[in-house]
């Protein structure tokens, strides 16, 4: 009991971080009530590193393969699941356990439900029953039919009579036999060298076995030794959780500050980023009123000197026009069209009758003079320094801070003094002298083992060479028997080659009779056994249907539900089975989790008065922080923003502008102008004429890129300023006022419900503080879920355990009555043929002849032993 002892020291870590899960829970309830009201998520945890647990490295792997050997074994598993094809009877043998609790009594089977169960087992045993009474047999009646076999041929029966008749086809029955003998032989052989690899594999596989022992002690020790260490790593590392807890106190200010500016900058930052786009929008109206206003002016001056230019070039093509060479009845015609085009030589749009935007800019030039930007950016700054505004209020937190420090102290102090309550490290320490002395016991065995093995592996040799004495009959009388044969000789006078030879054979027949019921009966004992072994202990072992028994409810007792909890624990209340154990050990999971450690202790009082410890959430209760200096826009701020509604921007005639801006320079494109007078001389015939209307074309083409050109950039730059201005006008007031009561509301909620917030954040830090015990509780549960004390070894002792009885012992043991077996029936066979064989090996007394007889005409047989009768 020291092992469970020392295991069950881990459960007060499980069921300290099972009974902080309940308190996480009752915490969490509460968020999510105050979460309900303010409809936010509390801030993320930032994630702690706790490091990785000391991990234990064990060396025992329990894996067999057992190679070409393998094959034999298959081959009897086949034959087994022959004799046995039922499934595991597990209900069977649960009812009768259950039904014999007491001890088995005669008088108890007598009862109709012991008869159906006895009926039931007979009915799942029935192929070894049945392989069984054969063996029986087997061994009653050779013996028997040995003696009646001597005696026949003492009588001159059974082949006893030294006699042997001439057939025509001897050659032929003897070839026969010889064949068969020498395949039946051949089989026999096989058989012994089954089972003599069966016997030599557990005499290899009983050294492995030292190795395996070896091997799951040291394992045992490695998990003694460790688990003390990874139990004083998980201690150790509350302080890196309560580290943390300081850290984030000591820097209170900021922490809760970025908090506190977190929560308001959702109103306020965005009320201070309109306020600091309407500054760039005054900017940018400065510069497009400057541009209206340049532009405005070059466009009137440009169109006065561009109507006189214009004027004067629709003059003086008149006069060409009105040349006596255009009186030609062929060039009249094309004067005639270009005096009709005379008109269209003139500007089209008029900018002197638009108003102009000086009020306008005067009234913005002085709003800009105050640097709305500069108070903008006053109001973030003002704002961005509540991190620093808290720390300069909360310097009584940081004041506290030893006294949090020793509560924290005092804290990991009962969590070191819970652990040191059980005697973790003088009861592994006595686990580990125990597996010494154990280790030590069991060293002590092997040189027993080793004797009984040999003693083992000679009587199994013996009984192989029982075997080999009759194949080693038939083989040299085969040998014997076929090179002394002689078809020239008669039966009388057959060599002495072949008459030992047959002699050899008979002998072979008389060991058989005296070893073979004796061999028979060792087969059948070990067919028994290690067929019902195999099949009832191996088969469910390895598929884990053995457990299933052993887990069965009220099975070892009737007020006792589950056995294993009842063992360890006596609670048999506790959902723990052998097989979930087992399962849980073999993926490597630690010992707290397979044995379900936390339905052992409540320790709720020790969780409330320490890791969960409601006095770190009083530090913070105090915490008063007073906003009332922030300031996020200055009275000449505000002054300035609703000057600049009132500038005049909504004044301004847009739609005389746009009007006006939608017309061309002139009336008609100067350049198609010129391009058509250009074809329109091209017409004429050559001539001065000819050179003067393409003079005037020129001439149109210089003012159109000295003054058209210009002043249509002008207008482009007017039209995107007057665009821009009435964009920027459309509901200026209204903007403004958005604005400014944005900034009202920011400013409200920073004075009048700072105090709302500053506790509401105060207790989110404290859930913050809190998350951080929070984490490292869940890290010693899953630490002790999955990496501290795992419990592989204990599977691998279950593992080995099958693989030494299973794989070791019980398939070479089957295999070997298995060989075996099969030479002992081979021997039924090999008896009657050599008995018949040997007839044609061995020198007849007698032999038949064929001799004339005077009395008769006819042939008679006689033997030449003896004289025809005198009387004939």
């Amino acid at each position: 009991m020291l092992w469970t002892r020392g295991l069950v020291l881990l459960l007060c870590w499980g069921v300290t971080s099972g009974e902080l899960q309940a308190v996480e829970r009752d915490g969490a309830r509460d968020e999510v009530r105050s979460d309900s009201r303010r409809q936010r998520s509390p801030p993320p945890v930032e994630p702690l590193d706790f490091g990785f647990v000391p991990a234990a490295v064990y060396d025992t792997h329990a894996y067999y393969e057992p190679g070409t050997i393998g094959i034999l074994f298959h081959v009897v598993h086949a034959f087994l699941y022959i004799v046995q094809p039922n499934s595991f009877p597990k209900d069977l043998i649960v009812k009768v356990v259950q039904q014999n609790k007491g001890g088995v009594k005669v008088e108890e089977w007598r009862k109709p439900e012991n008869v159906v169960l006895l009926l039931q087992w007979i009915h799942y045993e029935s192929g070894f029953l049945i392989c069984a009474v054969v063996g029986i047999v087997f061994v009653v009646f050779t013996p028997i039919i040995a003696a009646c076999f001597c005696m026949c041929r003492c009588c001159d029966n059974c082949g006893g009579e030294m006699h042997q008749r001439q057939r025509k086809n001897a050659d032929c029955y003897r070839g026969f036999f010889t064949a068969s003998l020498f395949t039946t032989t051949v089989f026999i052989i096989l058989g012994v060298l089954v089972a003599y690899a069966a016997n030599h594999n557990i005499s290899s596989q009983i050294k492995n076995t030292r190795r395996l022992i070896n091997t799951n002690m040291r394992d045992l020790k490695t998990f003694a030794n460790n688990t003390p260490a990874q139990v004083e790593y998980l201690t150790a590392q509350y302080t890196t959780a309560k580290n943390k807890v300081l850290s984030d106190l000591d820097n209170i200010g900021p922490l809760l500050g970025a908090r506190i500016h977190s929560n308001l900058e959702k109103e306020v930052v965005p009320a201070l980023d309109a306020a600091l786009r309407m500054a760039g929008a005054m900017r940018e109206t400065k510069e497009a009123l400057e541009n209206v206003s340049s532009s405005l002016e070059t466009l009137q001056d440009g169109m006065g000197k561009l109507q006189a230019s214009l004027a004067g070039e629709r003059a003086s093509l008149s006069n060409t026009l009105s040349d006596p060479a255009c009186t030609n009845g062929a060039v009249s015609h094309t004067c005639n069209t270009i005096r009709s085009t005379l008109t269209q030589l003139g500007i089209n749009a008029d900018f002197s009758k638009l108003p102009d935007v000086s009020r306008a800019l005067a009234n913005v030039n002085t709003i800009l003079k105050v640097d709305l930007s500069n108070i903008v950016q006053k109001g973030y700054a003002s704002f961005n320094d509540t991190p620093t505004l808290v720390k300069d209020q909360t310097k009584n937190i940081v004041s506290a801070l030893p006294r949090v420090k020793g509560m924290l102290d005092k804290i990991g102090n009962e969590i070191m003094a819970f652990a040191k309550m059980f005697p973790v490290e003088a009861s592994l320490a006595n686990f580990t002298i125990f597996l010494n002395q154990q280790h030590k016991t069991i060293e002590s065995f092997y040189p027993q083992v080793d004797q009984m093995d040999f003693y083992r592996w000679i009587g199994c040799v013996a009984m192989l060479c029982a075997v080999v004495l009759v194949l080693a009959f038939n083989i040299l009388g085969l040998l014997c028997g076929t090179c002394g044969y002689d078809k020239q000789a008669t039966p009388t006078t057959r060599g002495c080659l072949s008459n030992t030879g047959g002699n050899l054979l008979m002998a072979g027949v008389g060991f058989s009779f005296i070893f073979a019921w004796v061999l028979m009966g060792l087969v059948t004992t070990m067919f028994v056994v290690g067929g019902n072994i195999e099949k009832l202990m191996c088969e469910p072992l390895s598929n884990r249907q053995l457990f299933k028994i052993i887990d069965t409810p009220f099975l070892v007792h009737p007020e006792k539900k589950n056995f294993l909890p009842a063992m360890l624990f006596q609670n048999p209340n506790i959902d723990l089975t052998l097989g979930a154990m087992y399962r849980e050990c073999y993926e490597n999971n630690g010992l707290y989790h397979a044995l379900q450690l936390e339905n052992i202790f409540n320790i709720n009082s020790f969780l409330n008065r320490t890791v969960y410890n409601k006095d770190l959430g009083k530090v913070l209760e105090g915490v008063k922080v007073d906003l009332k200096n922030v300031a996020l826009l200055e009275q000449v701020g505000r002054d300035n923003l609703m000057n600049f509604a009132n500038s005049g921007l909504g004044e301004i005639d847009y739609p005389a502008y746009l009007a006006e801006l939608n017309k061309g320079i002139t009336l008609v494109d100067l350049l198609t102008f010129c391009s058509d007078l250009e074809e329109q001389a091209d017409q004429l015939p050559r001539g001065a004429l000819e050179n003067a209307l393409k003079g005037h074309a020129s001439s149109i083409r210089t003012i159109h890129r000295e003054q058209v050109v210009p002043l249509e950039q002008a207008m482009s730059t007017l039209s995107q300023s007057i665009k821009l201005l009435q964009k920027t006008s459309s509901d200026l007031p209204v903007k403004v006022t958005n604005i400014l009561s944005a900034i009202d509301a920011a400013e409200y909620l920073i004075t009048n419900n700072a105090s709302y917030v500053v506790k509401q954040e105060a207790k989110g830090f404290v859930q913050t503080l809190v998350g951080y015990f929070q984490q490292y509780t869940n890290w010693v549960k899953n630490s002790l879920t999955a990496e501290v004390a795992q419990c592989k070894p204990i599977s691998n002792i279950v593992d080995s355990a099958e693989i030494v009885a299973c794989s070791f012992i019980i398939d070479s043991v089957n295999t070997f009555w298995f060989g075996l077996g099969g030479c002992c029936i081979l021997l039924i066979p090999s008896i009657i043929i050599s008995v018949k064989l040997s007839k044609y090996y061995r020198r007849m007394d007698t032999e038949d002849v064929f001799e004339d007889s005077s009395y008769n005409d006819t042939l008679n047989w006689f033997p030449r032993a003896s004289a025809p009768p005198s009387d004939w």
